[in-house]
């Protein structure tokens, strides 16, 4: 049994992970859409356990189980402090990642959640499970308006799906696509942009696919290290900052707090950034998510929701964890750069940026956060000699 289980290591924990990512992909479709599921926490807790033990059935040598215990002993603490496991989740589903077939995976993914979107807005469409649009005031200073949600509930949802959907495309054939269907991406971007009437957001997704453009078709810049170095300055160094300043802001604005005085110039940022600064404020039980209110590990009640993701990382799990991924996104950079892999860090600066002002991918729905599969792979590079395989060319 032993022996046997030595031989076909790699190939039980593909099938434990693929087992678990996709039930975690499937809760998060179900999730998007209008239908009901209470049933969340048991099944977290079935895709926690296959990758648990696909973490376990891997082999590690004494350097990466080092490794491996601090982090789980981190968001055991986490999952002890807060009552939430999501970060416990996270980390076991990255590890499971590490051998897997990168190109495979993200194919998968990207089609198994093509599906099932156009599937909810189809069935919006034909009137049989939502709404295909709503009118209403959306609290953005300009009374009723309609926006266009096809059965996603909410049009930042609607926005949010097809921003992942997009990211996937260009990472997994956006170095590699001609002129037609990157004028296709850019038209169904603006599309949606119209649709869900988008504006922060709007801005990022429009700059994303201006930057794999660039790239694209004058691939010689991925050569240059200055932009991996801008992109370590961007995230996670002025994404933390970005949160600092907005948790502090809101703090010394409605609770008093001692932080820098910024004037007339908070109101202006916080009109463009339609109140989301305020919302950290307002939103959150207790009045805690403000940066007095921040612990090393976050505590249980902690489970408010709004805006500004970064924010909401370091109010949800504390600031030990949020530095873990901060730790584990500058690692991956590093591969990057090594790799001169610029197709992911268009990936994590896109990311980054819209989790500054979107909360979309700190959430408990792994399914969310496709990247967590790259992080996996790419975090593997510092453990197991890969071979010298160029991802450029996957």
């Amino acid at each position: 049994m032993i022996t046997w289980l030595a031989a076909n290591r790699k190939r039980i924990s593909e099938y434990l992970f693929y087992i678990a990512f996709t039930i975690e992909v499937l809760i998060m479709i179900l999730e998007k859409s209008e239908i009901s599921f209470h049933l969340e926490s048991y099944v977290f807790r079935v895709t926690f356990l296959l990758t648990f033990l696909a973490v376990l059935v891997m082999k590690h040598d004494k350097k990466e189980w080092l490794v491996i215990g601090c982090v789980w002993i981190i968001a055991a603490i986490s999952y002890y402090s807060s009552g939430k496991n999501d970060m416990l989740r996270v980390v076991t589903l990255v590890m499971a990642a590490r051998d897997i077939d990168l190109k495979k995976a993200m194919k998968y993914c990207f089609y198994v959640c093509l599906t099932g979107f156009l599937l909810i807005a189809l069935l919006a469409s034909i009137g049989v499970l939502g709404d295909v649009a709503l009118t209403k005031d959306f609290g953005r200073s300009v009374g009723a308006e309609t926006r266009y949600v096809f059965g996603f509930g909410h049009p930042n949802t609607l926005f949010s799906s097809f921003f992942v959907l997009i990211l996937m495309w260009i990472w997994i054939y956006g170095r590699k696509a001609r002129i037609i269907p990157y004028l296709v991406a850019v038209v169904s971007s603006a599309l949606i942009i119209w649709l869900t009437r988008s504006r922060t957001s709007a801005l990022i997704l429009a700059m994303t696919v201006a930057i794999a453009i660039l790239f694209r078709f004058f691939g010689k810049l991925s050569e240059f290290k200055a932009f991996y170095i801008l992109e370590a300055l961007v995230s996670p160094v002025f994404c933390v900052l970005s949160a600092v300043m907005a948790a502090g802001t809101a703090g010394r604005i409605y609770a008093g707090d001692r932080f820098l005085d910024i004037g007339d110039l908070y109101w202006k940022i916080e009109d463009a950034l339609n109140n989301r600064i305020g919302s950290i404020y307002y939103e959150a039980a207790n009045r805690d998510a403000v940066l007095a209110g921040w612990k090393l590990f976050s505590a249980h009640g902690t489970d408010s929701f709004f805006d500004m993701g970064w924010v909401r990382l370091f109010y949800w799990y504390g600031i030990i964890p949020a530095a873990l991924i901060v730790v584990a996104l500058t690692a991956v950079i590093y591969v990057c750069w090594k790799k001169r892999d610029i197709w992911t860090m268009i990936l994590i600066f896109s990311v980054s940026v819209y989790t500054i002002v979107e909360a979309t991918f700190v959430t408990r729905y792994l399914g969310r956060d496709f990247f967590l599969v790259i992080a996996g792979v790419y975090l593997g590079y510092l453990f197991v000699d890969k071979g010298e395989t160029d991802v450029r060319s996957a």
